[in-house]
């Protein structure tokens, strides 16, 4: 923990420098440069220039690029669901309620997988009556997550903020670094960001515990100080999770000296922090069993319905948690009537549901970094650039969020997994983590280690070089032609990245330039807007007729006219649009953002 009383006390108790833990550190980049030197040249020579291997970023490649062989693969099973719209007559008032069809009364499983096998039971259940042969409630206790870590943080980014990892880490690092605050001088508002550890200092726990109990009241706070158990695989605790230096710096104290960026991830680290040493939410969820009783059958339909309704807020009053998309929300559910064993009640009508079984879903950044961290795969300070590394060097893409490997990331892919599959192998890679921790724990020597690695690799480079194949990708073709021959120009990658060429090469060698057209026309000289990058590796928009035209833009431009003056609207926030000719300012519909 970087605190003043920890300082303080390190100082009092200085110690040598840990020279296994050196060795460990120093074995994992040894690895990590064989891999990369060893393989990326030879992606260069059968491939293409500009590629990369890596002992992280392969797998994580492999792992999205299996996922998509499982959606393709995936073969879609139908089924149905029937809910019953039901009442109870409460004085002269129906109450009315949803109750979904589970099976028979005597425990047998219903499945229902295609619509005349729907319609005969909805056929029965029109003709039976209905009674309520079961009513349970329980008292369920939700406790709150954990302090963030570097994967929680970025996972949770994503989900609320919809911030890449990259972007997560570059302004928690600004967090870290400090800002200048008002009279207080340049602060650093929270802790290292790069940590797999849910510790949190001691002095960091009595203040959280001591604003709470003053915001909130004593009942927010539980008995005793929450600690967390660590789950990442091979966690090394080096540093204590990421919390705001002070607990009592609300981030609305904050709020007019930070970018709305800045602002936003303060807010959610600190909301994080403070929950974690919240009470608990306690909600009552009440299961209700209902009989469709049918005349003569021997066993009669069972439908159920639940709610969950909060007694006591406890730490959601401040922060929840997101889900990933495929994990649910577990507090969905409808409110109930009062209601006891016995009561009949009224049929109101029936709706059957067609459905079809889903395909995993692709990763996210949120679930791809999830994923690495319960594999064992990588560390903390890997997780952002590896998602970097992968988008930039063309072997995923993003669609509607998720990653898609595209047809360079499948062929790289593939050739690792052929000549080099110890690499790509992820409880291989799993393995490599523990043993790097056995060096820093004194049970491996790291030269041991790392010349285990390197002798088959060496002979796996040797067999590689000698039977891998050139691979010739196809040229994707533009809509451009070239001025001197007039065939379709095709885009390539050279030293420098992307340009165009003409497909009638060799005869015919004319190139040019490779810009991304948005779509839109230069608001001063009328040529194409395209997208362009700086010095800093940053995007912008800039006049295709440059140098003779210099209007640039940081801004994505927007393909409607201001509905003011008809000037160029750009997207200068995730759903509002501006003018950069007049004082117009206006929220979009999601389909003209120009994002996915």
């Amino acid at each position: 923990e970087i605190t003043k009383e920890a300082i303080e006390r390190a100082f009092k108790h200085p110690r040598s420098i840990d020279t296994h833990l050196v060795n460990a550190q120093q074995a994992r980049r040894v690895l990590d440069r064989l891999v990369g030197y060893k393989i990326s040249p030879l992606l260069w020579r059968k491939v293409r220039r500009g590629l990369s291997a890596g002992r992280v970023q392969s797998v994580a490649l492999r792992i999205i690029v299996d996922r998509e062989r499982e959606i393709q693969a995936f073969v879609p099973v139908e089924y149905w669901t029937i809910e019953a719209e039901l009442a109870k007559k409460i004085a002269v008032e129906m109450i009315t309620f949803r109750a979904k069809l589970v099976g028979l009364t005597d425990g047998t499983r219903l499945d229902i997988h295609n619509r005349e096998e729907a319609t005969d039971i909805k056929d029965e259940l029109e003709q039976a009556s209905y009674k309520v042969i079961k009513v349970s409630t329980k008292k369920v206790t939700r406790q709150p997550a954990p302090p963030f870590i570097t994967s929680t943080l970025q996972q949770e980014a994503w989900r609320k903020l919809h911030l890449t990892a990259k972007q997560t880490m570059a302004v928690a690092q600004q967090l870290y670094e400090g800002l200048p605050i008002g009279d207080e001088g340049s602060v650093g508002l929270i802790t290292y960001m790069r940590t797999d550890s849910t510790r949190v200092a001691r002095s960091a726990i009595a203040e959280a515990r001591e604003f709470i109990s003053h915001k909130y009241g004593a009942e927010f706070i539980p008995p005793h100080a929450r600690s967390f158990a660590v789950t990442a695989k091979g966690a090394q605790e080096a540093h204590e999770a990421i919390r705001p230096t002070k607990i009592w710096r609300e981030p609305s104290l904050v709020k007019s000296y930070l970018t709305a960026t800045q602002f936003k991830l303060y807010e959610l680290i600190w909301k994080r922090m403070v929950a974690s040493q919240m009470s608990a939410a306690i909600f009552d969820n009440t299961t209700v069993d209902v009989e469709a009783r049918r005349p003569l059958a021997k066993a009669n339909y069972l439908l159920r319905a639940s709610s969950l309704v909060n007694r006591f807020p406890g730490f959601i009053i401040l922060y929840t948690e997101s889900k990933d998309e495929a994990e649910g929300d577990e507090t969905k559910a409808s409110l109930l009537p009062q209601l006891e064993k016995g009561d009949k009640l009224e049929l109101l009508g029936l709706f059957p549901e067609q459905h079809f079984t889903q395909p995993p879903p692709r990763f996210t950044e949120a679930t791809l970094v999830k994923m690495l961290e319960q594999r064992g795969i990588g560390r903390p300070s890997t997780y952002a650039p590896t998602l970097s590394t992968i988008q930039e060097r063309g072997y995923v893409t993003k669609v509607k969020g998720s990653f898609q490997p595209t047809e360079l990331g499948i062929i790289v892919n593939d050739l690792m997994c052929q000549y080099f599959p110890d690499i790509v192998d992820i409880e291989f890679t799993a393995r490599m983590e523990d043993e790097l921790d056995e060096i820093a724990n004194e049970n491996r020597d790291w030269v041991h280690v790392v010349q285990d690695f390197y002798i088959p690799l060496e002979k796996d480079l040797e067999h590689a070089s000698q039977l891998m194949e050139k691979v010739k990708l196809a040229d994707e073709l533009t809509e451009e032609t070239c001025l001197e021959c007039g065939k379709p120009m095709v885009i390539k990658h050279g030293r420098y990245g992307k340009f165009l060429a003409c497909s009638g090469y060799p005869e015919c060698k004319y190139t040019k330039a490779f810009q991304v057209k948005v779509g839109v026309k230069c608001p001063e000289c009328g040529s194409e807007l395209v997208e362009k990058i700086n010095k800093k590796k940053r995007t912008f928009y800039g006049c295709s007729n440059y140098p003779n035209c210099q209007f640039a833009t940081n801004f994505r431009p927007l393909p409607l006219p201001c509905p003011d003056c008809g000037g160029l609207l750009i997207l200068y926030r995730q759903r509002w649009a501006k003018c950069t000719k007049c004082d117009y300012k206006g929220r979009l519909p999601e389909a003209e953002t120009g994002h996915e």
